[in-house]
Order: C-alpha cells, then structure tokens, then sequence
C-alpha cells in the first residue's frame, strides 16, 4: 500500500453540481425581457421578414417579369366572367390568359342597324352563319348545314370588317374573344403552344362563342423555312385544334378572320375558312346610304344634298365618310366659338351646311394624296 499511488476520489454529483452553479455569474441567470427589449426584438423582426420579402418578390419578378400583368390579367378575367353570367366554370391559368381579352356582348354597341351598305353580306351571314346556331334544331340532321367553323372578311381598310364581327356576336348572343397576336406570344419554349390550346379549349366551355382575330395576316401568314421555331410549332397546334373543330358537329365555336392582304395568309389556313366574304370599297350608293346613317342624329340643314356629296366622295371607305362627317361638324363649332368671341349673339352651334361637307371632302382628299405620295417614296427608298 505504500507503493501504490493515491487515486482521488471524483467529486460526487452533487458536489460537482454546486460548484458549477457557484461559478456561474449571477447575470447569466434568466430573467423577463424588459419592455425595450421586446420593442427591438419585434423591429428587427419586422426589417428582416421585410427584406426577406422583397428579396423574394425581387427575385421571383427577375425570373418572370410578366408575373404582374398575369395577375391583372387573372383579375380581369374574373370580372368578364361574372359579367357575362358564367358560374361554375374551372379555367386554368392559361385559360384566365385568354379570358382576358373576352367581350361582353351586352356592351357591344354595335348593331345590323349601326351598319350600312353591307346589306348582302349581312343578309349572308344571318343565312349562314347565325340561323344554323340560332335554329339548331332544324339541322341536327344534316351535317352539311352546319354552321361553317371559319369566316373569313376581306377587302381595303376601313370599310366595315371589324364592325360585322362584333355584330355578328352582339346579334348571335355569342360571347366573343378578341384575339391578340401578342397573347400568344410568350418567351417560355412551350408557353404559347399551351396559350393556343387555352384558346380553343377556353372557347369550347364559354360555347357558343367567336374567336375573332383582327389582321389575321399577320399572325398566320404563309410558313416558310425561315420561320422561328417556336412561332411554327405555333401556328401548327393552332391549325390542329382548329381542326379538331370539325370533328365535332355539334360544336359552336366559329373562327373569324378580317384582313385586308388575303394574299399573304397561309393557303392552309384558307382552307379552313372556307366561308369568305370580300367587303369591297362602298360605291356611291352605299356612300349615300352610310351618310344618312353617320349624319342620322347630327344637326343638318335641310338643304344639304347627300347625293351630291357621294358623288365627291369617290375612293372613299366608310370611315373616311365618318372622318370628314367629324371635320365638317368641327368647323360649325369653331364659328360658333369665334362668333362668341366677337359678339355674344348666337346661343346654339349652328347645323351643318353643303360647304362644310366640301371643305371637309377637299380637306380629305389632301391627306389622301398625301398619304400615298408618301406610300410612293418609302417604295422608292426600300
């Protein structure tokens, strides 16, 4: 025993216990947050769930900058719904997209009275066009006399195309898309495939309906191997689910077209509009008649002979009438401000006169020359 060395013995628990909380501090132990305290905590809170948060938006908007205008147009999508009474009806968000650019038809304003001069295009398209969807019940039995799913209107600008559209719709009672080339555009590989097919599939639940496309020319022009990829891959599903409109009879999904270069269209896509109607320049009987209607509830002095004023206004389209209707009004109104100017005599502007309508119709004709000698000279340059 008095070789072996001398083991300690291990302070017990107990005792180790009391000398670590007596070389504890007396302010390590813990006590209530003061009310400062509290205070700064919940602000650096607030700053760092802030930063935290603007970090995140500023990077989810780095990484889709169209984040925003989706979301106005989801919520724009959802008042036209309610709009036009549809309840109960699941649209993707592809489809809320779409549904944006719809249109009421309750507050179109447009009307076959609002219209003149078409009176054989508009006598067609009630035929064929808006009698098969209206009467479906006498021709269930032929397939032959269905609606057609295409509609093509051609012819110079200016003279009534888009006008029958929409009131086409507004007559026919069809909920209308008004179709932008920009919609589908997106620049997600497979984003605009998915937007076509929101188009047909958004059209086939909100049935029946119009897909109406202004300037079809431009988005469906004639393909060529110089095409983008992705604008071809585009057009293709377009047409393919366009004709998957066919397959199925009792569709009532119709597919109009205005624009006025026919020639530059895709012959495919002729194809599938094979019910065309060409809106020519008016002559000068629908001239007259499109004066009655333009000047029906202006005041106009009854010597005014709008015969006579047809006949000067040869080459022009219905909204160069309308236009020059507008400039002959203002010069009323610009003698009744100088009038007032002078001596305080005239209380009313005063109706239109047969010199006003020729100031108007000389006025016109000047910017129509110069407009195509401009025409001439960018020609020339290109």
């Amino acid at each position: 025993s008095r070789h072996c060395p001398r083991v300690s013995k291990p302070p017990s628990r107990r005792h180790g216990c009391s000398m670590v909380l007596k070389e504890l501090p007396a302010d390590s132990v813990a006590r209530p947050l003061g009310r400062n305290e509290v205070i700064g905590l919940l602000f650096r809170l607030t700053i760092f769930g802030a930063v935290t948060y603007f970090t995140i938006k500023w990077m989810v908007d780095a990484i889709d900058p169209t984040r925003k205008q989706k979301v106005e147009a989801q919520k724009q999508a959802e008042k036209l719904m309610r709009q036009i009474g549809v309840q109960n009806v699941k649209l993707s968000e592809y489809e809320m997209s779409i549904a944006a650019h719809l249109v009421d038809p309750l507050s179109m304003q447009i009307r076959w009275r609002d219209i003149a001069g078409l009176d054989e295009v508009i006598t067609e398209l009630k035929d064929t066009v808006i009698l098969p969807v209206q009467k479906r019940h006498l021709f269930e039995g032929s397939r032959l006399l269905q609606p057609p799913k295409g509609v093509l209107l051609y012819g110079p600008p200016g003279c009534g195309k888009t006008l029958i559209a929409k009131a086409t719709a507004k007559e026919a009672g069809f909920r209308f898309i008004n179709l932008q080339p920009s919609t589908l555009t997106d620049k997600w590989y497979g984003e605009s495939q998915k937007l076509a097919a929101a188009v047909f599939s958004l059209a086939l639940k909100l049935q029946p309906s119009i897909i109406f496309i202004d300037e079809i020319d431009s988005f469906l022009r004639s393909r060529s191997s110089s095409d983008h990829e992705a604008t071809a891959m585009m057009k293709a599903q377009f047409m393919s689910l366009w004709d998957g409109l066919d397959t199925d009879h009792h569709c009532q999904v119709i597919i109009m077209g205005a624009t006025n270069r026919p020639q530059d269209l895709d012959s495919a896509i002729l194809r599938r509009m094979p019910t065309r109607f060409h809106i020519n320049q008016p002559s000068q009987r629908q001239r007259e008649q499109i004066l009655r209607l333009i000047l029906e509830n202006e005041s106009v002095d009854s010597s005014v002979d709008l015969a006579d004023i047809a006949k000067e206004t040869d080459s022009f389209s219905g909204s160069d009438l309308r236009e020059m209707c507008r400039d002959a009004a203002l010069l009323c109104v610009r003698d009744f401000v100088h009038t007032q100017n002078d001596s305080p005599a005239e209380e009313s502007i005063r109706p239109i006169h047969q010199s006003d309508l020729q100031k108007a119709i000389s006025k016109m004709k000047k910017s129509k020359t110069a407009g195509g000698q401009s025409a001439l000279m960018h020609a020339a340059l290109d």
